[in-house]
């Protein structure tokens, strides 16, 4: 599986964003998928998972009620809404795909995408 993440920018606080991780592989379908994110000199931190019906989904505390996760395996591809964004959302927002569990650790995930950088401006 390889994942390519889009969708990042620059945006004010209180704006929306949306990222999109698109996937390549025929068995996308039954991976699960999660978002993780890290800022310069911190390990990457759990944001969002979702498992691979789309029936569980997860949040981190610092982002539920304001980010959804959803995917597509019609379009091999997850997402992650953005709304209400803080400065502290700021980070290169990576996604994954685990094969066995739904998880909100890295070490669960066998597949990275590249990233791609969110920056909130207040």
């Amino acid at each position: 599986v390889q994942l390519q993440a889009s969708g990042g920018g620059l945006v004010q606080a209180g704006a929306s964003l949306r990222l999109s991780c698109a996937a390549s592989g025929r068995t996308f379908s039954r991976y699960n998928l999660g978002w993780f994110r890290q800022v310069p000199g911190k390990g990457r931190e759990f944001v969002s998972a979702i498992n691979w019906s789309g029936s569980s989904t997860y949040y981190a505390d610092s982002v539920k009620d304001r980010f959804t996760i959803s995917r597509d395996s019609a379009k091999n591809s997850v997402y992650l809404q953005m709304n209400s964004l803080k400065p502290e959302d700021t980070a290169i927002y990576y996604c994954a795909a685990a094969r066995n569990e739904l998880a909100h650790t890295t070490g669960k995930y066998d597949y990275w995408g590249q990233g791609t950088q969110v920056t909130v401006s207040s």
